[in-house]
């Protein structure tokens, strides 16, 4: 008995050790694999373009190579001689902002419907979200070309809000269907008894109580709304003033007279705030996506 004791001891030890190793190891290898072409990016966009072309594969700057020339010529604007890259981030910024608001405008009461009130086709409603979703952008854009042209309301940033907000609401609603599900029917039943209706059901237990759960959807719609290139390429490609960042950044790659430092540059400026926002809501993030995973 000692000596069986003694050996699944032993091998238990060994299985901690070697797995505990495997983790860091995986951890780290992942890690690499996912933050080095960022970094490279980076070191990029802040090298000379000379020192780039002499030796590109460097990946070591020392303190006295580092320039920001890049960055200044990104962010001037284009009567300065720059790239304008001010001006279309702060509609990027205008053009997410508005599409996370009336996303989830929209999506928080219709998720709530969904999950608590009764009504003929329930069960296939939540099918028709994901079968919404699961349509390619490009079916939708030679419709929503010929309607939003014929409404004279091509070149709008309204008509781009529209498109954004039509394009995630079927998974946000799906989303936040799945958490609202997990929130206890007694604590609502219980506001309700205490004299609030369904609004103030919403309000004041609903929505505090799914805090990860917006955060998490709100992020997904932003980083949409941030990247998106082919409706803003479809509906904005003659107004030049209302370009979006992703606009502007195909713009650096298509001609040759622009250097690669500032075209990292750009890439840089493109990416920075959704991983800046990722890690500011990393808690809420995961909070939210796993939310729903069972329910409460």
């Amino acid at each position: 008995m000692s000596t069986a004791g003694q050996t699944t001891w032993d091998r238990d030890r060994v299985e901690n050790v070697v797995f505990g190793v495997l983790r860091w190891v995986t951890i780290v290898v992942l890690t690499l694999v996912s933050a080095f072409p960022f970094y490279y990016m980076v070191l990029l966009s802040i090298r000379l373009i000379q020192d780039v072309q002499l030796s590109p594969g460097s990946i070591v700057v020392g303190p006295g190579e580092i320039a920001v020339g890049a960055y200044t010529e990104v962010l001037k604007s284009v009567d300065d001689g720059g790239q304008g890259f001010v001006r279309l981030i702060l509609v990027s910024s205008a053009v997410a902002v508005a599409t996370v608001i009336v996303t989830l405008a929209v999506s928080i009461p219709g998720a709530y419907a969904v999950t608590r009130l009764r009504f003929f086709g329930r069960r296939q409603v939540d099918a028709l979200f994901l079968a919404v979703y699961l349509f390619p952008a490009i079916v939708l854009a030679i419709p929503l070309f010929v309607v939003l042209s014929r409404l004279e309301l091509r070149g709008s940033l309204f008509a781009l809000v529209f498109v954004y907000v039509a394009q995630t609401v079927p998974v946000t609603l799906y989303m936040l269907r799945n958490y609202f599900d997990t929130i206890p029917v007694s604590l609502e039943e219980a506001a309700q008894i205490d004299g609030n209706g369904r609004l103030g059901v919403i309000w004041r237990v609903s929505l505090p109580l799914s805090r990860p759960a917006l955060a998490a959807t709100a992020l997904y719609v932003f980083m949409i709304a941030w990247n998106e290139y082919l409706f803003a390429l479809l509906f904005l490609v003659e107004r030049r003033d209302r370009w979006t960042v992703s606009l502007g950044l195909s713009q650096l790659a298509g001609t040759i007279e622009i250097p690669t430092t500032v075209l990292m540059a750009g890439s840089v400026l493109l990416t920075a705030p959704i991983v800046a926002l990722f890690f500011a809501g990393e808690r809420l993030l995961v909070e939210g996506l796993t939310g729903g995973a069972e329910k409460g």
